[in-house]
């Protein structure tokens, strides 16, 4: 992206998910440095828990951080994070940029499910989540921006999600929103006002035989059905907490597009 800069922090997380042999998911690679900490939390089940730490304050203006995640055939990983990310602004000129890049192989299970991303006037952050599934796995992702603290004008966020299944592309999408953005992005067409906005993609592989059907869910979010075996709900809403009700929520009103 051009702007960003690598004179600030440069920090890689890395975790990669295998079955065990007894039922369960071991964790053959657990890596972190930098901001970024990674820690094993008691899992459920079949299902390996890895929580996300700031180990520091970030992404600072100049940082690049990536994570990298890697889900192997029969493996159940979950992902969250234990706080809100903050972008902010730092004393290196130029943009930030935060990377994760997401593999699972056919029939491994990923719940990628981390806090928000707040941008705090003054930042300028690019995100770009590229998500890489193998035909016959799974996917839960929910990704939430909230842009600007209580009170306060957002940073420049530029957040772009692409996934592909099977090899084939079926989402390519990016948004830009604040300050230096393209005009129209707080306009009634994006987000009418609002400052959180998010999407939740599942995957499943019964969505081949039963496809879920577009739909309007609530007031600012909607149900889209991708071209592999998936779904994007796109939401947005005033505040944070109503985003992830509309985005949690949405699954339980998951119908077929013959119902």
């Amino acid at each position: 992206m051009d702007g960003v800069r690598t004179d600030g922090v440069r920090a890689v997380a890395r975790v990669r998910a295998r079955p065990d042999g007894r039922g369960g998911t071991c964790l053959p690679v657990l890596e972190s440095d930098g901001p970024l900490a990674l820690r094993r939390t008691r899992g459920s089940g079949a299902e390996a828990h890895v929580m996300l730490v700031g180990a520091m304050s970030g992404p600072l203006g100049g940082d690049h951080l990536t994570v990298l995640a890697d889900v192997e055939a029969g493996a159940r990983l979950r992902f969250g994070s234990a706080a809100a990310t903050l972008a902010l602004p730092g004393r290196h000129p130029g943009a930030a940029r935060y990377d994760v890049a997401i593999t699972v192989a056919g029939g491994g299970e990923l719940h990628w499910l981390p806090e928000q991303l707040i941008s705090v006037r003054g930042s300028e952050l690019y995100v770009a989540t590229r998500v890489d599934l193998d035909a016959g796995a799974r996917l839960v992702l929910r990704e939430e921006q909230i842009l600007g603290r209580s009170g306060e004008q957002p940073g420049r966020l530029t957040s772009r999600l692409t996934v592909r299944i099977a090899g084939r592309t079926v989402l390519d999408q990016e948004l830009a929103c604040g300050p230096g953005a393209p005009g129209g992005w707080d306009g009634p067409a994006v987000l009418g006002g609002h400052r959180a906005v998010g999407q939740l993609l599942v995957s499943r592989p019964e969505f081949d035989e039963k496809p879920v059907g577009a739909r309007q869910l609530d007031e600012g979010a909607a149900v889209f059905p991708l071209a592999g075996p998936a779904v994007l709900v796109g939401a947005v809403a005033p505040d944070a907490l109503r985003l992830r009700r509309l985005l949690d929520g949405a699954p339980a009103s998951f119908t077929t597009a013959s119902d």
